[in-house]
């Protein structure tokens, strides 16, 4: 049975810039079919949206948090509306 697809705006603090974070997070999402943004903040936080199975969005941030140079402090997500994106991609 196929899970409805859901949409998370996410914030990611820690070791989260000039690690491959936004590059591994595009390559990733779109492995997994996922769609949406990742985007750097001047804070050094990293701020994303990604719509899909909640399942796919969980194995892409631990995947993320699995990177060797890539440290995940904290994590803020929240559900949003759906968008419906063609794909995922990096903001700049």
């Amino acid at each position: 049975m196929k899970q409805e697809k859901v949409r998370k705006h996410i914030f990611f603090y820690g070791r989260v810039q000039g690690v491959g974070f936004r590059y591994y997070a595009v390559q990733k999402a779109n492995q997994l079919g996922l769609t949406g943004w990742v985007k750097n903040l001047y804070d050094g936080s990293v701020e994303m949206e990604v719509e899909g199975q909640e399942e796919l969005i969980d194995q892409l941030i631990i995947f993320l948090q699995n990177r060797t140079y890539i440290w995940i402090e904290r994590i803020d997500a929240k559900k949003i509306p759906l968008q419906q994106d063609s794909s995922f991609c990096e903001i700049y």
